[in-house]
């Protein structure tokens, strides 16, 4: 033990499984005849299945997954949060599971912490989809909802008791509607009601959806999202939610039983207090190798870091898509930097292809990719398909 390296990858979301694995299979776990020992450090005794927030909030369904059912092996696993990085003595400092602290030596660090939900400010009522605590209240409170709407007299009020409104149409705004939208009509025809009843509102700020691809992308998204009974209304951001009243930035309003707040990520802010050098917008700083600047033998990926391509000088977008690929190409690089010669640099994955699904509810999907300026898309149960495959491969699944 004293002779091997140990590589530390803090974060056991998306980016730091791929890195996980990529150097594990890399190195073959040994560098220069010393054998390498991983350890994964997380905060939570399981990894959340992150991109599938919204399937909790419509279902009842498990999006923790213990580390033992993950297709990795040969690592440790340290429930515990990362305090500070001190890359002059090579360890870090964490909070363990019981809440004491303690310290441990890396050879190799790899910081792929993540994102987290952005919240709105306290005052604008609502619940935003941040967790899966937060998902099973939102189902709680919209089947609570539909029950008291069995019993309830006034039309208009049964009315408000089955609408939900989705503030944000990024794709999890898109995802967690259309999965909203078919768990409501089929929890109405379960309580005997008309499910023609329900309405969930998609409200969008910009002015089409689905910005990131072309603009028959976009349409074909709002009108299977309008097919599932979802209604999309552009240019409108909402402002507050309060007594069942929001109101928009137009000063409509909209009267409804619940609204959620998907309006997109921000790195976790966990980074601040790690001694890394940071963006403005608290994204670690590393080179075209992804490593961190000033900290030999740190590397950092995902959505926590500023990752830039050097030939086009476009900046990953926070996916789990962008941070497979990171952490597949990361693999390459701690072995060339073990070994002395050169490292791969980044380059952007969606300039090799650009591919994007969606998920639209239980064997309904939407996949979009673009190569060599030829748009393909697939929609449907296919479609579906391709979405659990990426949504299974980027969590390790066995």
């Amino acid at each position: 033990m004293m002779n091997d390296l140990t590589c530390i990858i803090i974060g056991g979301g998306h980016a730091g499984l791929a890195a996980l694995k990529a150097i594990q299979e890399k190195t073959r776990g040994k560098a220069g005849g010393r054998r390498i020992r991983f350890v994964l450090f997380d905060r939570q005794p399981w990894h959340v299945r992150k991109v599938m927030l919204f399937r909790p909030a419509a279902n009842e369904e498990d999006i923790k997954i213990p580390w033992t059912d993950l297709s990795l092996e040969d690592f440790e696993f340290v429930q515990g949060m990362v305090q500070s990085v001190d890359s002059s003595e090579k360890r870090i400092r964490y909070t363990d599971a019981q809440g004491k602290d303690a310290r441990i030596h890396y050879d190799l660090l790899v910081v792929a912490v993540g994102s987290i939900v952005r919240r709105p400010n306290s005052d604008q009522g609502g619940i935003a989809l941040t967790d899966p605590q937060a998902a099973a209240d939102i189902r709680e409170r919209w089947r609570a909802n539909m029950r008291q709407s069995v019993g309830d007299t006034n039309p208009e009020e049964r009315k408000r008791l089955m609408t939900i409104a989705v503030a944000g149409a990024g794709i999890s705004g898109i995802e967690t509607s259309a999965e909203l939208v078919l768990a409501m009509r089929k929890e109405a025809a379960a309580l005997g009601i008309d499910s023609s009843d329900v309405s969930v509102y998609l409200l969008n700020e910009k002015e089409r959806l689905f910005p990131e691809g072309p603009e028959k992308v976009g349409r074909k998204l709002e009108q299977a999202l309008s097919e599932c009974g979802v209604t999309v209304l552009h240019n409108r951001k909402v402002m507050r939610e309060e007594a069942g009243v929001v109101t928009l930035n137009n000063d409509d309003c909209l009267t409804v039983g619940l609204c959620i707040w998907t309006i997109g990520l921000i790195p976790n802010p966990v980074l601040g207090g790690m001694d890394l050098p940071l963006t403005s917008d608290g994204q670690v700083l590393v080179d075209e190798c992804y490593r961190v600047q000033g900290a030999p033998g740190v590397y950092s990926i995902g959505d926590c870091t500023r990752i830039v391509d050097p030939r086009t000088g476009k900046v990953d977008q926070m996916t789990c898509f962008e941070g497979g690929m990171q952490g597949g190409r990361l693999g390459k690089i701690v072995m060339a930097d073990l070994e002395g010669y050169p490292a791969p640099i980044h380059k952007s994955s969606r300039s090799l292809i650009d591919v994007f699904s969606i998920g639209l509810g239980q064997n309904r999907g939407l996949l979009w990719s673009r190569k060599w300026g030829l748009d393909m898309i697939i929609t449907g149960k296919i479609a579906w398909k391709l979405k659990k495959l990426a949504w299974d491969g980027a969590s390790m699944l066995r």
